[in-house]
């Protein structure tokens, strides 16, 4: 069983940065694509980053140029730093690790005041 564990979220103003990490256990964690997604109040949940085992990022149109995603594997961890936020950034932040049904954690909520 593969648990993903959210944390960093919180409250700040426009423009502000926070880091979110999501850490896990297990080797499968490390060898598969993580995928970042978020999902504000009365909205579907959408896409934000994914990077592959081996680094390679993608990132939504909405976040390009001001969050970057990132893993360190010995951590069995990815980061998602984000920058420049704005109060539309505002959701629930939740990691999935991209294997069969996929496994989820159970979010971290931003906050961003306008």
């Amino acid at each position: 069983q593969v648990q993903l564990v959210e944390s960093g979220g919180g409250l700040v103003q426009a423009g502000e940065s926070l880091r979110l990490s999501c850490a896990a256990s297990g080797t499968i964690f490390r060898l598969n694509t993580v995928g970042w997604y978020r999902q504000a109040p009365g909205k579907q949940r959408e896409l934000v980053a994914t990077i592959t085992s081996g680094g390679s990022a993608n990132y939504a149109d909405s976040v390009k140029g001001r969050f970057t995603i990132s893993r360190d594997n010995a951590k069995n961890t990815v980061y998602l730093e984000m920058n420049s936020l704005k109060p539309e950034d505002t959701a629930v932040y939740y990691c999935k690790l991209e294997i069969l049904g996929g496994y989820w954690g159970r979010g971290t909520q931003v906050t961003v005041s306008s």
